[in-house]
């Protein structure tokens, strides 16, 4: 059996060593961890390119590291950025729903607070007592004597009022009575949610009916000379009942309503 010669051992010869370099970045490559860096470790073989030593793998894979660490980096910052981008938009979707219903209650409030407003002031309307003639003056006063009276005095307020004049209904309630009144003429009653009654008598022209709801200021009718009257204008009277006989003051009795004469 033959010896062979002491010696060292050799080297892996250049050819090896950049088979194994080569070898070592397929693997990598293999892997999907390198892909465009694989090129620079295979520049052209000249004196001043980098010598490859078998280390070339692991050089590329240090600088890919690098790079995956730096793309990791930039993607945790886009994720950051579109959570805090969501975040802010869904703030500002809660904070615009809370102002929307704020807005809401707000106008909620002033609707009813108007409602109320116009049902308090339909109320105050409803209980006002008014003239039954507009710019007028009393004429004949309650309780003068004459002739022309079948009582002996008058039951009444005369009005002035030219013919056509509108008459008016001085305070809420129902037309009890409605047409020819004798000597009266034209004539309506209406009983008042006090229970009283007014009159208005000598109408040309009638505007209700019997059993009609009236309201204050409302038009009942025209005057006229209808009846027993010496010329036109309204006969106003003021009753504690619907019957000739239950007379009261008309005056003290539209001032006792804050009507003033």
């Amino acid at each position: 059996m033959g010896t062979r010669a002491a010696g060292k051992h050799r080297g892996s010869s250049r050819l090896s060593k950049k088979t194994a370099g080569i070898a070592g970045i397929a693997a990598l490559a293999t892997t999907g961890v390198i892909g465009s860096f694989a090129a620079p470790a295979f520049a052209a073989d000249n004196d001043n390119a980098i010598q490859d030593t078998g280390l070339n793998a692991v050089v590329v894979g240090d600088d890919l590291a690098g790079d995956i660490e730096a793309q990791a980096a930039a993607q945790q910052h886009a994720a950051e950025a579109a959570a805090a981008k969501a975040q802010a938009e869904a703030e500002a979707k809660q904070k615009a729903a809370e102002a929307k219903r704020i807005a809401e209650v707000k106008a909620k409030a002033e609707r009813e607070a108007k409602e109320r407003a116009a049902r308090e002031a339909e109320r105050k309307r409803l209980n006002t007592f008014v003239s039954p003639l507009a710019d007028s003056y009393v004429s004949t006063q309650y309780k003068a004597g004459g002739g022309m009276w079948s009582s002996g005095s008058h039951t009444g307020i005369d009005f002035h009022a030219a013919s056509g004049t509108v008459v008016r209904a001085v305070g809420l309630g129902t037309v009890v009575e409605a047409g020819w009144g004798g000597a009266y003429g034209n004539n309506v009653v209406i009983k008042h949610a006090d229970g009283t009654y007014t009159q208005y008598g000598h109408l040309a022209s009638l505007s209700v009916s019997k059993g009609q709801q009236v309201t204050p200021g409302q038009q009942i009718g025209l005057s006229g000379s209808t009846g027993n009257s010496s010329g036109p204008h309204l006969h106003f009277e003021a009753r504690t009942g619907s019957d000739y006989g239950s007379d009261i003051n008309p005056i003290t009795y539209l001032r006792s309503h804050g009507v003033s004469l």
